[in-house]
């Protein structure tokens, strides 16, 4: 059922009912036409409620007809909309919970909308590179005024009823309901009193005007313009509000439509409704029963107070979850704690933390030097140095101390997960969770499936993910995982330009220009440059023949590992992230072309992006193809929540959708015919060259 239809006491009352937030499906949408064609023609009846059951009045457009015929199929939401506003009996929208996107604009069609206290109001669709396509844009500046509206749209963010309820002169809310149980039974009272009223209220008939006008708009375009940069939604959004003050209400709509079409077939809305699927099957495990049972995880335990553990630490205690976090000296746990403070303590000079939520959190910290402490707590995650034997000695002594069914986890982000489960009598409760630094930051975390590794435990730790509020993803036992296994190959081009002419400066601006956060020897700086070469004489053993260029360790012999020391691929002045370029550098990898007998030649942006991007995506479609991933869009996720990849370009696999995938093989043939390039990688990834080959897409 989508929509429920009844009279109660001379008031129809229809209920969207398709969870679970009331997504206007078609059937939803016919069920509504259909309880408004009955009511109106029932001559007992005298107004009208359209409500919500469950959770929400309406979260707008069902996004399992994105992009499918059945989103256009009649009646679609403007024809609904045009049932409902032109009804000859009042409308009430009966509002509760949350109102957003389409549900919002079948509420500003209603005559009069009654809303309950605490409810979220929100036009997000900017945040799919759309804008509202049914009359959302139009409607709203005649309700609460064109600055506010704007904002709204502009922002996609959820707004409270209650403040917009006290906005002066706003037309949006008849009546805010305080206790949020007895809105249907006050707006029903609302619809009876109404019952009688012929020339109804239209929002379309208000007026949407600014003072200030065109040099309003002019500042709106100026100051979304600089935030958008490469998004094209935005300033739309600002072009379909000004229509709304410029243009007859009908015009305007003609307007809003045709920028919604135009929206729909940009690569940039493609991307963003790519990553929005995207994130909600990254949520999915293939062999785990969406029903699998999970556990109870009341209690954390941390080991290890550095920057790492105490960033994990702060994810669960900002959940409310208690943790106990371990060290081996009181000095490094003293240590560990003051930063957690700091951390917090910024965030309240900042405003954005309440000093009795700080307290609160703080409280839930218990510190110790004693594996015993760790007792009764449901999982663990170590967080020290990444090291094999040091995970030993770890995870021998918590299989020794916690109780049976508490979870193992590993924060390592390069070592063999099924060799650190050998190490307890306990490997189906070992499982890794590779946060991301800093991980009270970053939304990224990596979930990596070992061999052994029970799908309760699996279960349990994606669903204690969304509680943190992280984007989980899961990942196969491999060498680096997904993200930096891929990111290995990136680095290796990024030295391999470095060989062949270009500059540190060059490549960074370049990959930049294209929408990366940061250029990889910004990011090499950031992380610390001594982790990559540790992970290079790793490789000198177990691979002898990779070949990569030596720059970073010349770099590294030199002490220069980044932001720590102050000086990596470039300069840092005391406290300050700032680059600034450093001739001896430069000088370095000049030198080391000569001795390595490369002649410099120039080297163009375009092809610095696409080494850079292209080998992320041959190696992500190996990683897929050798089942490390469960599917190309969780690679997508992982680049655009953890590597700074940018959003409005969807993700690696997806952005090689976007080229063609015919287009990258033959790109990639041309980089392996490169001398000083690694032929064998170029070599496209069989998955890679068989979708190619077919004319279809990564999935």
């Amino acid at each position: 059922m989508t929509a429920e239809y009844k009279v109660l006491d001379g008031v129809a009352l229809i209920t969207l009912d398709n969870p679970p937030v009331n997504g206007l499906s078609h059937a939803t949408r016919q069920g509504i036409v259909d309880g408004m064609n009955q009511a109106l023609a029932d001559d007992g009846v005298q107004a009208i409620v359209i409500t919500g059951a469950g959770k929400a009045f309406s979260g707008g457009a069902d996004i399992t007809e994105f992009g499918k015929e059945a989103a256009m199929r009649e009646p679609n939401l403007h024809s609904v909309i045009g049932v409902v506003e032109n009804a000859s009996k009042p409308v009430v929208a009966a509002i509760h919970t949350v109102v957003m996107g389409g549900g919002l604009e079948l509420a500003l069609a209603c005559h009069y909308r009654v809303v309950a206290s605490g409810t979220k109001v929100a036009l997000p669709e900017v945040k799919l590179g759309l804008l509202p396509g049914a009359g959302g844009t139009q409607r709203l500046p005649r309700a609460i005024g064109v600055e506010a509206a704007l904002n709204m749209i502009v922002s996609g963010e959820s707004v409270d009823a209650d403040l917009l309820a006290s906005m002066p002169g706003q037309k949006l809310f008849d009546e805010v309901v305080q206790q949020p149980e007895q809105l249907l039974q006050e707006a029903l009272a609302f619809a009876k009193s109404v019952a009688k009223v012929k020339d109804l209220p239209k929002v379309r008939d208000l007026p949407a005007k600014h003072p200030q006008g065109e040099a309003f708009f002019q500042f709106a375009r100026n100051t979304v313009g600089a935030v958008a940069k490469n998004l094209p939604a935005p300033l739309k959004c600002v072009e379909a509000v000004e229509a709304a003050t410029k243009m007859k209400f009908n015009d305007g709509l003609a307007k809003e439509r045709e920028l919604f079409i135009n929206l729909m077939w940009t690569p940039e809305s493609r991307a963003l409704r790519h990553l929005f699927f995207a994130e909600r099957a990254a949520s999915k495990i293939n062999d785990v029963p969406a029903d699998t049972p999970k556990r109870e995880i009341k209690a954390v335990g941390v080991i290890g107070a550095g920057t790492m553990g105490g960033g994990i630490a702060m994810n669960f205690l900002n959940a409310g979850i208690p943790v106990t976090i371990l060290e081996t000296k009181q000095e490094a746990l003293d240590r560990g704690l003051a930063t957690i403070g700091k951390n917090y303590e910024a965030q309240v000079k900042k405003g954005k933390l309440a000093q009795d939520k700080y307290e609160a959190r703080m409280a839930l910290l218990k510190p110790t030097l004693s594996y015993d402490d760790l007792k009764d707590v449901d999982l663990v995650i170590e967080a020290v140095f990444e090291d094999m034997g040091v995970k030993e000695q770890v995870f021998k002594k918590l299989d020794e101390v916690l109780k049976p069914g508490a979870i193992l986890a590993s924060n390592t982000s390069t070592l063999d997960l099924n060799q650190i489960a050998a190490f307890t009598k306990r490997p189906q409760d070992v499982v890794g969770l590779h946060f991301f630094s800093p991980a009270n930051v970053m939304k990224l975390l990596e979930v990596v499936r070992g061999e052994k590794t029970a799908h309760d435990v699996l279960a349990t730790v994606m669903a204690l993910a969304k509680k943190i509020r992280k984007v989980a993803v899961v990942a196969g036992v491999t060498d680096g995982f997904i993200g930096n296994r891929m990111i290995e190959q990136y680095g290796r081009q990024a030295g391999f330009l470095l060989d062949e002419g270009a500059t540190p400066q060059q490549v960074d601006k370049a990959i930049e220009k294209f929408g990366f956060a940061m250029g990889p020897f910004r990011m090499g700086d950031l992380a610390g440059n001594d982790i990559g070469w540790a992970i290079r004489k790793r490789r000198a053993v177990e691979k002898p023949d990779m070949r990569y260029s030596k720059t970073a360790d010349l770099l590294c012999e030199k002490g220069r590992f980044g932001q720590k020391t102050g000086a990596g691929w470039y300069d840092y002045e005391p406290g300050k992230r700032e680059p600034i370029v450093n001739q001896e550098v430069l000088e370095m990898i000049e030198q080391h072309r000569k001795d390595i007998g490369i002649t410099p030649r120039k080297i163009s942006d375009e092809e610095i992006v696409q080494r850079l991007v292209l080998s992320l995506v041959n190696e992500g479609a190996r990683i897929v193809e050798e089942g490390f991933a469960q599917r190309a869009s969780d690679i997508d996720i992982v680049y655009l929540y953890g590597y700074g990849f940018p959003f409005w370009r969807g993700g690696p696999m997806n952005y090689a959708n976007e080229l063609g995938l015919f287009n990258v093989v033959e790109t990639m043939k041309r980089f392996a015919k490169n001398p000083h390039d690694d032929a064998q990688f170029w070599q496209p990834a069989p998955l890679l060259a068989q979708l190619a080959k077919e004319g279809k897409q990564f999935k």
